[in-house]
């Protein structure tokens, strides 16, 4: 079980891994964005990615290998490598690469700690401004600021109705992508206001109590892993569209729990 690798694992020393780790990968990014010098490839899926996707995963996995030898790492570029520990490091290297390439500084390096389906480490890092949120499990969550300078406990808001809430619906293209584009026009008709802010920046917003809900459709796990236990320690709440949990799931309402039923009851199939 994964509470038999909690036991024999130092939670708090692959937490500053992980986030040492993606502010590394997230700042190697920087120069890229701002100069606007890099290639831009198209994958079968339609997604795009650039140099600075590729070589910032090549050095996450380099720095996984030098102090989790043991450990797997299941990445977006590159796939998965196996380990034998159990454990298993899920990251994208760059979530949000249609908002790198357009000079958009809302993207984000994440990494999370995986095991038998729950996350026990994640991090969201938002290099170009200077953001980061992170949790372990049992550890409590973090939000620092201002490049670090400001550090205070990550808690979802206390908004108590869908009515009154602040709700993330990311692009009408993933869903029309998922046969879904009728349930946008609900879920936006359905808060006080509705947002277009996407990717891992909407998820940041939920866990730090400035929005209250997410709604995410055709996910992969290295788009949703780390929220899993940030949203957790955060006081939140995330499922799938059917209310089932995890750091696998492949469609999701992210909120602050408390208006996490009125949602289910809209997006259940």
């Amino acid at each position: 079980m994964a509470e038999e690798f909690v036991a024999r694992s130092d939670l708090a020393e692959r937490l500053r891994f992980a986030r040492h780790a993606a502010i590394e990968i997230g700042d190697g990014t920087l120069d890229l964005f701002f100069d606007r010098s890099f290639g831009v490839d198209r994958k079968a899926d339609g997604s795009v990615v650039t140099e600075a996707d590729r070589n910032a995963e090549k050095r996450f996995r380099e720095l996984v290998s030098e102090a989790y030898p043991d450990d797997g790492v299941l990445g977006e570029e590159f796939g998965e490598t196996a380990g034998n520990s159990g454990m298993r490091w899920i990251v994208d290297p760059i979530d949000g690469t249609a908002s790198f390439v357009a000079g958009v500084p809302l993207y984000g390096s994440l990494v999370a700690l995986e095991c038998q389906g729950r996350s026990l480490v994640g991090v969201i890092h938002m290099p170009a401004l200077a953001e980061t949120v992170f949790a372990a499990d049992g550890l409590g969550a973090t939000h620092v600021t201002h490049g670090g300078r400001d550090e205070v406990v990550a808690r979802v808001s206390d908004v108590e109705r869908l009515a009154d809430s602040t709700l993330c619906v990311t692009s009408l293209d993933y869903f029309r992508a998922s046969g879904k584009a009728g349930l946008f026009e609900t879920l936006c008709g359905s808060a006080r206001q509705s947002r277009g802010w996407s990717d891992c920046y909407a998820l940041l917003l939920v866990a730090t109590g400035r929005i209250e809900a997410a709604i995410e459709p055709g996910l992969h796990p290295w788009d949703i892993a780390p929220l899993d236990v940030i949203l957790r320690e955060a006081g939140g709440r995330l499922t799938d569209w059917t209310g089932n949990g995890g750091a696998l799931i492949e469609n999701a309402v992210a909120s602050n729990g408390r208006v996490h039923d009125e949602l289910l009851a809209i997006v259940k199939p």
